[in-house]
């Protein structure tokens, strides 16, 4: 395969730009390691180009990844390690990186879906809980995820690493205005559900059959008003005190799971 020693080289320049600037829908994304590398495989996703660090030599894991993939047609080039260290943003370089061509999706997608459980997330500014959040809502079966207001983007490779693969194969739209996103969702007949730090019912008092939406975040103040005014019901979960809050993603993934166990019931 052909080497890079140059950090000059245009492949390490489109790493660069792309770990620096994520594609505002996705279309491209940055992966880091062979995890996420083989998590893109097995969804069908293309694998626009993969580099592996030179240093990684004959028999371990990355080697054998990237000759695997260059057997199947897969453009795979080797980087020096000053090369590399260009191509990746990690600290911790795993020895292999790739670009990913994704096919965005769209809000009108993810609100059509005839069983619509969504995640939506309203200023949410840390990428690591961007990502654990969409990665809890693969785990408990939602239908999408809406990145919404002064989020991180989703698409980051930071959201992109914390979701462990997730955003790989579960539908995830970026939008700025939440209004507009969640009035979309109840044109199209779906539920809105707030969560709120206190005032609203128990995740096991909500009716949460049918076509809904779960609004989280607010990582500071709570959610704005815009995103209030569009809420058919809201959601407090209980806490013994002093605890008066929990991280936006573990809040997501308890109401998610109380959403799960309800509609999975008989």
């Amino acid at each position: 395969m052909p080497l890079i020693s140059s950090r000059q080289n245009p492949v390490v320049r489109a790493f660069r730009t792309l770990a620096r600037d994520a594609d505002p829908d996705g279309s491209r994304l940055l992966l880091d390691g062979a995890h996420l590398i083989r998590d893109a495989c097995d969804a069908g996703v293309e694998l626009e180009m993969v580099a592996v660090s030179a240093g990684r030599g004959s028999g371990t894991e990355e080697a054998e990844l990237a000759r695997s993939l260059q057997t199947r047609g897969t453009q795979v080039i080797a980087a020096t390690a000053q090369a590399f260290g260009a191509m990746t943003p990690v600290r911790a370089p795993s020895g292999i990186v790739a670009i990913a061509r994704r096919t965005p999706t769209g809000l009108e997608t993810i609100c059509a879906h005839p069983h619509a459980f969504v995640i939506v997330a309203v200023d949410v500014q840390d990428p690591g809980n961007v990502g654990a959040l969409i990665r809890s809502a693969e785990a408990a079966g939602a239908t999408g995820v809406v990145v919404c207001g002064a989020s991180a983007n989703p698409f980051s490779w930071k959201a992109v690493r914390g979701s462990m693969g997730s955003i790989l194969r579960l539908p995830v739209a970026a939008r700025s205005d939440v209004a507009t996103a969640l009035r979309g969702f109840r044109q199209a007949g779906g539920h809105v559900v707030a969560a709120v730090a206190r005032g609203g019912q128990t995740p096991d008092e909500i009716d949460w059959r049918g076509r809904v939406a779960i609004v989280v975040g607010g990582e500071g103040p709570g959610l704005a008003e815009d995103a209030l005014a569009q809420a058919d019901a809201l959601v407090t979960i209980p806490m013994a005190p002093p605890v008066e809050s929990l991280n936006v993603a573990m809040a997501a993934a308890v109401l998610v799971y109380a959403a799960r166990r309800q509609r999975q019931a008989p």
